[in-house]
């Protein structure tokens, strides 16, 4: 069973910055997948980063050149950078990650951006 914490959201003004964390109770080289999930108000979660083992990334186009996905393995942390942060950022954003096939996720983290 892995464990998922993650850290780091907040109120944040429109064009600000936020650091993410999702601490894993296990090394992420097990890992075969990592990402992070935005779920907005009323609405379905969506991916947002995605990382897999072999260091590829996908974005979803909402976030391209704002976003960061990255992992600090010494940590057994995972990271999303956000930057330029718009309104319709706001969301609870969830981290993820498949390992032997299953699937785990975080409690979630609230992101608002509002002046």
């Amino acid at each position: 069973q892995v464990q998922l914490v993650e850290s780091g959201g907040g109120l944040v003004q429109p064009g600000g910055s936020l650091r993410l964390s999702c601490a894993a109770s296990e090394s992420l080289s097990s890992f075969y997948a990592m990402a992070w999930y935005s779920q907005p108000p009323g609405k379905e979660r969506e991916l947002v980063a995605g990382l897999l083992r072999d260091g590829s990334t996908n974005y979803a186009d909402s976030v391209k050149g704002r976003f960061t996905i990255s992992t600090d393995n010494a940590k057994n942390t995972m990271y999303l950078e956000m930057n330029s942060l718009k309104p319709e950022d706001t969301a609870v954003y969830y981290c993820y990650v498949v390992v032997l096939n299953y699937e785990y996720w975080g409690q979630g983290t609230q992101v608002t951006v509002s002046s």
